[in-house]
């Protein structure tokens, strides 16, 4: 084959291989337009099915109300009808009662009159006396229409006004949520959740953040705050879940509409204490250690259950319970596990003891932190920084000067040094030593 040949196969190869990759990037393409539209369609119709719903609970609610009202008010209006016709059921008992003793006079005159004169004196004689007897000139009192109860009912067309006011303002529809979430970043037994705003004229009061697994199971908060990120503890490695996230205007109630769910996980196996430490009681997660008193004079050191701590992550310590403060306490992490030590301020270590010192391989940096209190949160964050190439194939196990760069916070301050190393590590135990009891410590 020719020179001329060749390259034409090879320019041919190529062109079949670009086109290739064009369609490959134009069916991914095609893919994300039919992931949209199905997030537009869904949107949609999950947004018209929560109106109908809403709105149809706000009639049947309404229509109650108002149903309760007007049975309240025709109660009202029924009583005070029995109350007042009441008196002038009695008032006109007595009238007609007066109507037929007059009557009955009235014959018993009409017979006096008409008898004969044998017996006219006595028959007019006993029509007079019970004439008299009857008082002709007492009538009873008729209440005059004034002071008689005149119901009417008052209905005041200003709540027509205000409900249609508020019924015309009542719900929104948007076509984004005023946040999104930004990055889902992976940590041990969790994931670290970071959101920004994306509506500028939002004035944000407080964050809501939910989360679920992504096959089944109702979302649950688990932060409502001021703050943009937050770290979702407890989760199982390996298992997908969701995260949304909303916000509440200033001086608003209602909360606006949820970002768009994302998908994240860990692979990393949770942080936990080793069990069966003398001196210390573990929670069921084993994620909190609490010293005890069952050995008060000498407890050790405390150390994780696996080398779980990798460079490039943030290892943090929170402080739930506080005791005595001893000079030997300690918090930090370590290359591994001495059973014989009786603190963390030893070789192939670095911690910060309960009084803010910081100790490196044992020896007392001059840089402090702040005492470790109630609420403390104490952070370790490393880098690998090498001095001389551990070997020619950079294999961390063959030895050789090695370097991590370690920065310690604590509080509102931060120390930041290099760890000189005489082996290569890829992982880490962290551990605790505390004197006293009465302490208890969360590691994340």
């Amino acid at each position: 084959m020719s020179i001329e040949a060749e390259a034409l196969l090879q320019e041919a190869k190529e062109s079949i291989e670009a086109a290739q990759n064009y369609r490959s990037e134009l069916q991914q393409r095609l893919h994300g337009l039919s992931q949209a539209r199905k997030q537009v369609r869904g949107s949609s119709s999950q947004a018209r099915e929560g109106l109908k719903r809403h709105f149809s609970e706000l009639q049947t609610a309404v229509t109650r109300l108002l149903t309760e009202r007007l049975s309240v008010l025709l109660s009202e209006v029924d009583v005070i009808e029995q109350d007042s016709v009441r008196p002038l059921d009695d008032c006109q008992k007595l009238i007609e009662h007066g109507v037929n003793t007059a009557d009955e006079l009235l014959r018993e005159g009409e017979v006096a009159i008409r008898c004969g004169l044998g017996e006219k004196e006595d028959k007019l004689g006993s029509f007079t006396k019970k004439a008299l007897q009857i008082q002709l000139d007492s009538l009873p009192e008729v209440p005059v229409l004034v002071d008689v109860p005149c119901v009417s009912a008052q209905l005041d067309d200003s709540l027509l006004y205000a409900l249609r006011d508020r019924v015309s303002r009542h719900g929104s529809v948007s076509s984004h949520p005023p946040v999104q979430i930004e990055e889902l970043q992976e940590r041990p037994g969790s994931v670290l959740v970071r959101w920004c705003k994306v509506d500028d004229e939002f004035a944000v009061q407080d964050y809501r953040l939910q989360y679920r697994r992504s096959v089944s199971g109702q979302y649950e908060d688990t932060y409502i705050g001021p703050e943009q990120e937050f770290l979702v503890l407890h989760l199982d490695p390996h298992t997908d879940h969701l995260f949304r996230v909303c916000a509440r205007g200033e001086g608003r109630t209602e909360w606006s509409p949820w970002s768009v769910p994302q998908t994240g996980y860990t692979t990393l196996a949770p942080h936990e204490w080793c069990p069966g430490s003398e001196g210390y009681i573990l929670s069921s997660r084993r994620n909190i250690a609490m010293r005890s008193d069952s050995s008060p004079s000498k407890a050790g050191v405390l150390y994780s259950n696996a080398p779980t701590y990798f460079c490039g992550q943030t290892l943090t310590f929170k402080i739930s319970a506080t005791g005595q403060v001893d000079k030997r306490d300690s918090i930090g992490v370590c290359v591994g596990c001495e059973g014989e030590a009786e603190s963390l301020q030893r070789d192939q270590a670095v911690c910060i003891s309960t009084n803010g010192a910081v100790f490196v391989n044992g020896k007392e940096m001059t840089n402090q932190l702040p005492s470790i209190t109630l609420g403390s949160a104490v952070t370790f964050d490393m880098e690998v920084v090498n001095l001389l190439p551990i070997s020619n194939n950079n294999n961390l196990s063959d030895g050789g000067n090695f370097k991590l760069r370690v920065t310690i916070g604590s509080g509102n301050r931060e120390v930041v040094f290099d760890w000189l190393l005489d082996q290569g590590v890829d992982c880490l135990f962290f551990g605790c030593s505390l004197a006293h009891p009465g302490w208890k410590v969360l590691v994340f």
